[in-house]
C-alpha cells in the first residue's frame, strides 16, 4: 500500500517542482516523453523523501496501479486502435476519395481557407467527447492540409481548440456530468440554492475563453493567420490531385459515421439511459471495436483491402501509435503524481480574504489556468477549483455563476496549452504532428483568446460586484 510523506503543508513548493520539470523540458528538449519520464521520476523521489530505492519502487506501484485501472487500458488501447482505422483508411483508399470529392467532385474544398474549414466545422457538431471530436476533425483535415501546403500543427491548433471548448460550452457529455455533480454538492452544502443544471447554464453563458478560443481559431482559418512559431511549422510536402477516385468516398465516411454513432450510443447505454452518466473511456474503447469489426466487412465488400492487407494494415497503424500510448501513460502518471503531492490544492491556496471582490472571477481564472497547465487536467481543476470558488463567491458577495465560468475557462484554457495534457497529446496524434511542435505553435492563438477572457473577467466582475 502506497504511504505518503505526509500533507500538502509538507510538500508545499516542492509539489510544483515535478509539473514545472515536465513542461520546461517538454518545451525545451523537444521530446515529451523524456520530460515526463523525468517529471515521474523527480515526482516520486520528493514523494520517497529523497531515497532513490523507495522511489524507484513507489514509480513501479504507480504503474502497476495504472496499468490495473480498467479506463487507462481503455484510453491506451484507444490510442493504438485510431492508428488501425487511420492507417486503413489511408490504404483501402479513403483519404483520396475524401479529397476527390470534395475538392473534385463537389468543389467545397479549393484554398487553404477552405482546407481547414472542414475540421473545424467538426470540432464544433462532434461535441459528445473531446477525444473523438479530435480524432474526426484530424481525420477529416490532413488530406487537404498536405494537399494545400498547410502544417500539421495548425491543423492540431484547429483541433484542439474547437475540441475541449466546444465540449465545455454544449455539455451534453461526460463535462456536463462531472460539472453538475460539483455544482451539486456546492447546492447540498447550503452554499448556494436552486438547481444544478440552471447554475451549469448561467456559468456556461460565462465560459469567455471557449468563445474566444473558438472565435481565434475561426479568424486564423478565414485570414490565413500564422503567428509566432507557426510561421515555422513543418509542412508535409502537397499531395497529387486525384484524377478520379469517386468509389472511395465511402470508405473513409462510413467509419467516421460508425465511430461518431457509436460513441453516442454507448454512452447512452453505459448511462442507462443519461448520457450524463454514461462512462467515456468505455464508450470509445468498444466503439474502436466495434468499427474495426464493421470496417473488416465493407472493406471486403468493396474489395478495397484483401484479408492480408486488411490485418498488415492495422498491425502496422496500431505499431505506430504505441509512442503515443506510452506518452500518454507517462502523463496520467505525472497527474498522479500531482494529486499525491497536492498540486492544485497548494495553488489554491493563495486566494485569500485580501483579494477584492471585482477581481474574484480574474483571480479564479489565471489561478485555475496555473493548475490546469501544471498538472494536464481540466476535469481534475473543476473538482479543485468549483468547491474553493463557489465559497469565495458567497463570502465575498461575487456573482457565483461568474466565478463558476471563470474555473471552467481556466481550467479548458491550462488544459489546452499544457504539454503534459492528454487532450493536447490526442489532438497531436490525430492530426500526425509531434507533440511538443503543437504545444509550441498553438500557445500564441490560446494566449490572445486567454487575455480577452480575462479582461471580461475582470469588466464583468467589476460591473456585477
Amino acid at each position: 500500500m502506497r504511504i505518503l510523506k505526509g500533507s500538502l503543508i509538507e510538500y508545499g513548493i516542492l509539489g510544483l517542482i515535478p509539473p514545472l520539470i515536465a513542461i520546461l523540458l517538454a518545451f525545451f528538449s523537444r521530446s515529451v516523453f523524456v520530460a515526463l519520464v523525468a517529471a515521474v521520476l523527480i515526482g516520486e523521489l520528493i514523494i520517497a523523501d529523497f531515497q532513490p530505492l523507495n522511489a524507484i519502487l513507489l514509480m513501479i506501484e504507480r504503474f502497476a496501479a495504472l496499468l490495473s485501472e480498467g479506463w487507462v487500458l481503455k484510453t491506451l488501447a484507444f490510442a493504438i486502435m485510431v492508428g488501425s482505422v487511420m492507417t486503413l483508411i489511408e490504404r483501402s483508399g479513403g483519404v483520396d476519395g475524401l479529397v476527390h470529392e470534395l475538392s473534385v467532385k463537389r468543389s467545397w474544398v479549393k484554398s487553404k481557407r477552405g482546407a481547414l474549414m472542414p475540421s473545424f466545422i467538426a470540432g464544433i457538431v462532434v461535441f459528445i467527447e473531446s477525444s473523438i471530436t479530435s480524432l474526426v476533425a484530424g481525420a477529416i483535415g490532413r488530406p487537404f492540409c498536405d494537399r494545400y501546403g498547410i502544417s500539421r500543427a495548425k491543423l492540431a491548433f484547429v483541433c484542439d481548440s474547437t475540441s475541449a471548448p466546444v465540449c465545455s460550452l454544449i455539455p451534453l457529455n461526460g463535462w456536463g456530468a462531472l460539472l453538475l455533480g460539483l455544482i451539486g454538492g456546492q447546492i447540498s452544502a447550503g452554499l448556494i440554492g436552486g438547481e444544478s443544471a440552471t447554475w451549469l447554464i448561467e456559468s456556461v453563458a460565462f465560459n469567455f475563453y471557449a468563445y474566444f478560443a473558438l472565435a481565434v481559431t475561426f479568424i486564423a482559418i478565414w485570414f490565413e493567420i500564422e503567428i509566432g512559431p507557426m510561421r515555422h511549422a513543418a509542412i508535409f510536402p502537397p499531395t497529387i490531385e486525384c484524377e478520379d477516385d469517386r468509389g472511395h468516398f465511402g470508405l473513409f465516411v462510413w467509419p467516421m459515421l460508425w465511430m461518431i454513432g457509436g460513441v453516442v450510443t454507448l454512452m447512452f447505454i453505459t448511462g442507462n439511459g443519461n448520457i450524463f452518466k454514461g462512462s467515456g473511456s468505455t464508450s470509445i474503447f468498444y466503439t474502436l471495436i466495434i468499427t474495426l469489426i464493421l470496417m473488416f466487412g465493407y472493406y471486403r465488400f468493396k474489395d478495397a483491402l484483401s484479408t492480408r492487407d486488411f490485418l498488415s494494415a492495422a498491425f502496422q497503424g496500431a505499431k505506430s501509435m504505441a509512442p503515443i500510448a506510452a506518452i500518454l501513460l507517462f502523463a496520467f502518471a505525472i497527474g498522479g503524481v500531482s494529486s499525491d503531492m497536492e498540486v492544485g490544492k497548494y495553488l489554491a491556496s493563495f486566494i485569500g480574504n485580501y483579494l477584492p471582490s471585482a477581481y474574484l472571477a480574474g483571480a479564479v481564472f489565471v489561478l485555475a489556468a496555473i493548475i490546469a497547465f501544471a498538472t494536464g487536467t481540466s476535469w481534475g481543476t473543476f473538482s479543485i477549483m468549483l468547491p474553493i470558488a463557489v465559497p469565495l463567491a458567497v463570502g465575498l458577495d461575487a456573482p457565483v455563476a461568474l466565478a463558476m465560468g471563470a474555473v471552467i475557462s481556466g481550467g479548458v484554457f491550462g488544459d489546452h496549452c499544457s504539454p503534459i495534457s492528454d487532450t493536447t497529446i490526442i489532438s497531436a496524434m490525430a492530426s500526425g504532428c509531434e507533440v511538443g511542435e503543437h504545444t509550441r505553435t498553438q500557445l500564441p492563438y490560446a494566449l490572445i483568446a486567454a487575455g480577452m477572457a480575462l479582461i471580461l473577467f475582470i469588466i464583468f466582475g467589476i460591473a456585477l460586484s
